[in-house]
């Protein structure tokens, strides 16, 4: 009973200290480097010409998610067609071109990368 309330602020407390740690290694770096003399615009990229996130999300959304249905669309052939039992047919071809599509996704991803 009493865990419920516990849980959600272990997690909170969790991402706080994480901020903190970034926040606290990132300042301590910079303070050596200016205390060394060195200039801190390392820490600052060039402008580089990156493809913007959300395309990246879109596109490994929606393989993603094609994936999905084309195992479920294949599942479904192989439980009336082939005779496969159900709860082997759907989760396997589910997962399967699920991991398909996301694993097209990464390489469509460098290839936005590329080309940006």
């Amino acid at each position: 009973m009493g865990s419920e309330v516990i849980v959600l602020p272990v997690i909170f407390g969790t991402l706080f200290g994480i901020f903190y740690l970034y926040i606290s290694a990132r300042n301590r770096e910079r303070l050596a480097l200016i205390d060394k003399g060195a200039d801190a615009s390392i820490f600052y990229s060039k402008k580089k010409h990156v493809t913007p996130v959300w395309k990246v999300i879109v596109l490994n959304l929606a393989l993603l998610l094609a994936g999905i249905g084309i195992g479920i669309f294949i599942a479904s052939f192989l439980s009336m067609n082939m005779g496969v039992d159900e709860d082997v047919a759907y989760p396997g071809t589910i997962f399967l071109l699920a991991g398909i599509g996301l694993f097209a996704g990464f390489f469509a991803t460098k290839k936005l990368n590329k080309d940006a």
